[in-house]
């Protein structure tokens, strides 16, 4: 954006202001430009930036956070699991900022308006940069789900997203949803694109045949004096969440034996800075961070917690520093350490949510977007309906976006229940948008897009709804092995996440009457893991429904009744 929009924009802020909005733009009124904001002064002499979950979105987007991510047993209170002014509070952020609007869903649709869109690699490439002159040797690294997540990914078969990340200058990346290119796909990448220019770490993958490592497992450097060490941890339960068959011949895992032998072995190495690159998430980072030793930092992603400060875990070594930095290009987090004496004596952490108005476009990464996507733009911007309400995807249990599908597939489809995968990615549409193709392939790009209809008797419903929410809702963060609960159509349940596996769902309802175990029910849904699944892509039905609606309401939002949950900081 030119600096003449930027003066625009801060323009707006002050009208909004004068106006009496309930957003308060004065700190970055005071600034008169965006400096205040990305002006981060060095700390120390080793530096990390880090973004992860990006999901294949090159463009700038709206993103709202989540109004439910809740916390039980040990987790209950504490985040990630903090939504709203729950947040707010912990973190001393005050209501009506730009930090509260980035990370809370707070004021929303009115916030997003004001502020505008965030992330986007052009805007991206240039806070990194600039970052970068002022932190010699600083290392980017990419904590996975880039290659997925858009059409143009999709079409591409991730080409777009490798490309983009060699020109963005990241140096280490790990992966979950990549895998679902195919693992010929992925080494193809690895061996041909990646090759010498960016380290593709994962230590927990191995061959199912003689465990061997498939990727190397961590890289080191020297930067200004110091050795570091990087280690990767790629999603550990991506053969479970995804389709196996994409597969196939590896193992993941946590592997907690296996990361601190290579802490151990970079230790020997000389490692003084020992950073964990991980996609376990947050929750399962958190437990690592008790059990390996020696580790400095575990730089998380994959639940897309926007934290904005780290959680320090205490462990029989010292301590661990845990962090989460969100999703969808929004934010771009900075570690820095001063290393003295061997050992790092102190820290400084920044959490930078990227707002596309006040960083101008790199015109390099800007000229290389429009470049990609100029084959597709048509079909890109074809308009599909328009959107009465806000249209959203995070959330434990549903969302707006994702009602959406449920009632577009269940319509076409004839069904009385509808299954929509949680998913956690996905971008926002402000009320009164139109919705295009692009909208609708950022809920449904992947490579496992059919659409079904099955019939099953009520005791299988309930079956599935339990082993989603014990994915969930174990206790035991190393059991929680999905993302959010399986968004579900057409009937109603209640849910209790404190209780016992096979226990938690209840009274479920069609058409207010409790559903029967050996009763059969037609259900809808999309993404099976079956590789014998046949069905028409997901975009395509719910596109033609879009068509023929023209204007769609703003959409009752089916979620669980919520048993024991009452004063749950992870709820609104």
């Amino acid at each position: 954006m030119s600096s003449m929009n930027r003066r625009e924009f801060l323009q707006m802020l002050a009208a909004a202001s004068v106006a009496g909005a309930a957003l308060d733009a004065r700190p970055l009124l005071a600034a008169g430009n965006a400096d205040a904001l990305y002006d981060l002064p060095k700390f120390g002499n080793v530096h990390f930036m880090h973004f992860t979950d990006c999901h294949a979105q090159l463009l700038p987007i709206w993103f709202r956070e989540p109004s439910v991510n809740l916390g039980i047993g040990a987790a209950l209170g504490k985040a990630p699991h903090l939504v709203g002014e729950h947040l707010l509070k912990a973190f001393k952020i005050k209501r009506g900022t730009h930090e509260a609007h980035a990370f809370t869903y707070l004021d929303f649709a009115q916030a997003a308006k004001t502020y505008g869109k965030v992330g986007g690699f052009a805007h991206l490439a240039t806070l990194a940069k600039r970052l970068r002159a002022g932190r010699p040797g600083a290392l980017l690294l990419d904590g996975g789900d880039t290659w997925q997540g858009s059409a143009t990914a999709l079409w591409s078969k991730g080409q777009d997203m490798v490309d983009a990340c060699k020109l963005l200058g990241v140096d280490m990346m790990s992966a979950h949803w990549e895998f679902t290119l195919g693992d010929k796909r992925v080494q193809e990448i690895v061996d041909k694109d990646l090759k010498g220019r960016i380290e593709f770490l994962a230590q927990n993958i191995k061959t199912t045949d003689f465990g061997d490592p498939v990727f190397a497992p961590y890289a080191m450097r020297e930067m200004n004096g110091v050795q570091i060490a990087v280690i990767g941890q790629a999603f550990p339960y991506t053969p479970i969440a995804n389709p196996r068959y994409m597969m196939a011949d590896w193992t993941f895992g946590i592997q907690d034996e296996n990361m601190q032998k290579m802490v151990d072995e970079v230790r020997a190495k000389g490692a003084k800075v020992v950073v964990v690159l991980s996609h376990n998430g947050m929750d399962v980072d958190l437990k690592m961070a008790t059990r390996v030793t020696g580790i400095d930092a575990i730089l998380g992603g994959h639940t897309h917690d926007g934290v904005p400060r780290p959680i320090t875990v205490k462990n029989a070594g010292g301590q661990t520093l845990v962090t989460n930095a969100g999703s969808n290009g929004k934010f771009l987090a900075v570690l820095d350490f001063a290393v003295r004496d061997g050992k790092v004596q102190d820290f400084r952490y920044k959490l930078l949510p990227i707002f596309s108005n006040l960083l101008p476009a790199d015109a390099e990464m800007a000229s290389y977007i429009d470049k990609v996507r100029a084959p597709h733009k048509a079909k890109l911007e074809e308009k599909l309906a328009v959107t009465e309400g806000l249209l959203y995807r995070r959330g434990n249990f549903n969302g707006s976006w994702d009602q959406l599908i449920l009632d577009a597939i269940m319509e076409v489809r004839g069904a009385d229940i509808g299954f929509s995968p949680g998913f956690r990615w996905g971008t926002t549409l402000l009320p009164g948008s139109a919705i295009t193709f692009e909208h609708l392939m950022d809920q449904t790009a992947i490579t496992y897009p059919q659409s079904t209809l099955n019939e099953m008797k009520g005791e299988r419903v309930k079956e599935i709804l339990e082993d989603i929410a014990d994915n969930l809702y174990n206790p035991d963060p190393y059991y929680q092995q999905g993302g959010d609960m399986v968004r579900v159509g057409g009937m109603s349940y209640s849910c209790d996440p404190n209780a016992r596996a096979g226990s938690r769902i209840s009274d479920m309802r069609l058409h207010d009457k409790p559903m029967a175990a050996d009763k059969t029910y037609k259900v809808a849904g999309w993404a099976p893991v079956d590789p014998s699944a046949t069905g028409e892509p997901v975009w395509d039905v719910v596109s033609r429904w879009l068509k023929d609606k023209k204007t769609v309401s703003t959409r009752k939002v089916n979620v669980p009744k919520l048993i024991g949950m009452k004063g749950n900081p992870g709820i609104a």
